[in-house]
């Protein structure tokens, strides 16, 4: 296996239906303008409460790609 170098970004998602629709919503949106993505790792999950309600669910994600220098 070849020697590679890969880059890691934060990311928070947001879902109001759950964590896992999130995290989804963060790892394909960063999807759409990075390449090679190879991990994610959740780190932190939580809600945005309004009135006494939970409206969103929102997770804290660290994703890493191929890191291809210019």
């Amino acid at each position: 296996m070849p020697e590679s170098t890969y880059k890691v970004i934060e990311l928070v998602g947001s879902s109001p239906k759950s964590w896992e629709d999130a995290a989804r919503v963060a790892i394909e949106t960063a999807g759409k303008s990075l390449r090679d993505l190879r991990v994610a790792e959740i780190n932190k999950l939580d809600v945005k409460v309004e009135d006494g309600k939970v409206v969103a669910y929102r997770a804290r994600v660290q994703l890493s790609f191929k890191y291809i220098p210019d």
